[in-house]
């Protein structure tokens, strides 16, 4: 890659980082296109198209973010403690960030290292819903493919309350959080999705919001 379209990539790839920031993983590609001070058809060019560009900007990010979440919810000495601190730690990186409240929905399908990071911390996931399950703290019917349900409703809340009430998800995060031990636990009306199912839901979320924005 010559010297100038190397530039353009750095410029491209540091001016998504701030425009997702601000404005989440559909923000237009044309603005971070003239906040890097570059052509949009340079942008696709170098890209492709929004999922290449998430991948080059965001897995990172990613990883480094939840890799600290488990680390500190692995040093919880309770296992409730270390679920809900892992829980809330990813609802936090949601309202403080609007790309990182993108990217964990998973929506992007071709923004492939992305989905990897997203699915390869599911078995620290699993171990800590394991390790609650076992010392009676969680109710036994959570799964982990429940743990989308959290994400998705802390995503809704945080768009719908940013301007006005930005700590509003951490009120409706703790009601969830006391439906989930077992005290508080009823038969469940439906079983839980799959992981398959899962993945198909977050994609099909995704399909209907670029269309959306078309």
């Amino acid at each position: 890659m010559r010297r100038d379209a190397r530039r353009n990539v750095e410029r491209l790839a540091t001016a998504a980082g701030q425009v997702f920031k601000e404005r989440g993983l559909d923000a237009p590609l044309e603005e971070i296109a003239r906040a890097a001070g570059v052509s949009a058809g340079t942008l696709y060019n170098r890209f492709g198209g929004r999922d290449a560009l998430i991948d080059a900007v965001m897995p990172d990010v990613v990883e480094a973010k939840v890799r600290e979440a488990m680390t500190r919810a692995d040093a919880e000495d309770d296992p409730w403690d270390g679920f809900a601190l892992y829980v809330t730690l990813l609802c936090e990186m949601q309202a403080g960030d609007l790309a990182m409240n993108d990217a964990v929905s998973r929506r992007y399908a071709d923004a492939k290292r992305l989905n990897e990071i997203c699915e390869a911390q599911m078995d620290g996931v699993r171990g800590l819903i394991a390790k609650a399950h076992a010392a009676g703290k969680l109710r036994p019917d959570f799964t982990a493919e429940d743990l989308p349900y959290l994400l998705w409703t802390t995503s809704t809340i945080v768009r719908a309350t940013a301007g006005r009430a930005p700590d509003a998800w951490r009120r409706a995060l703790a009601f969830t959080l006391d439906g989930l031990r077992p005290a508080a636990a009823h038969p469940l009306p439906a079983p839980p999705l799959t992981a398959e199912q899962v993945h198909a839901v977050m994609l099909d979320l995704g399909a209907r919001r670029a269309g959306q924005g078309r």
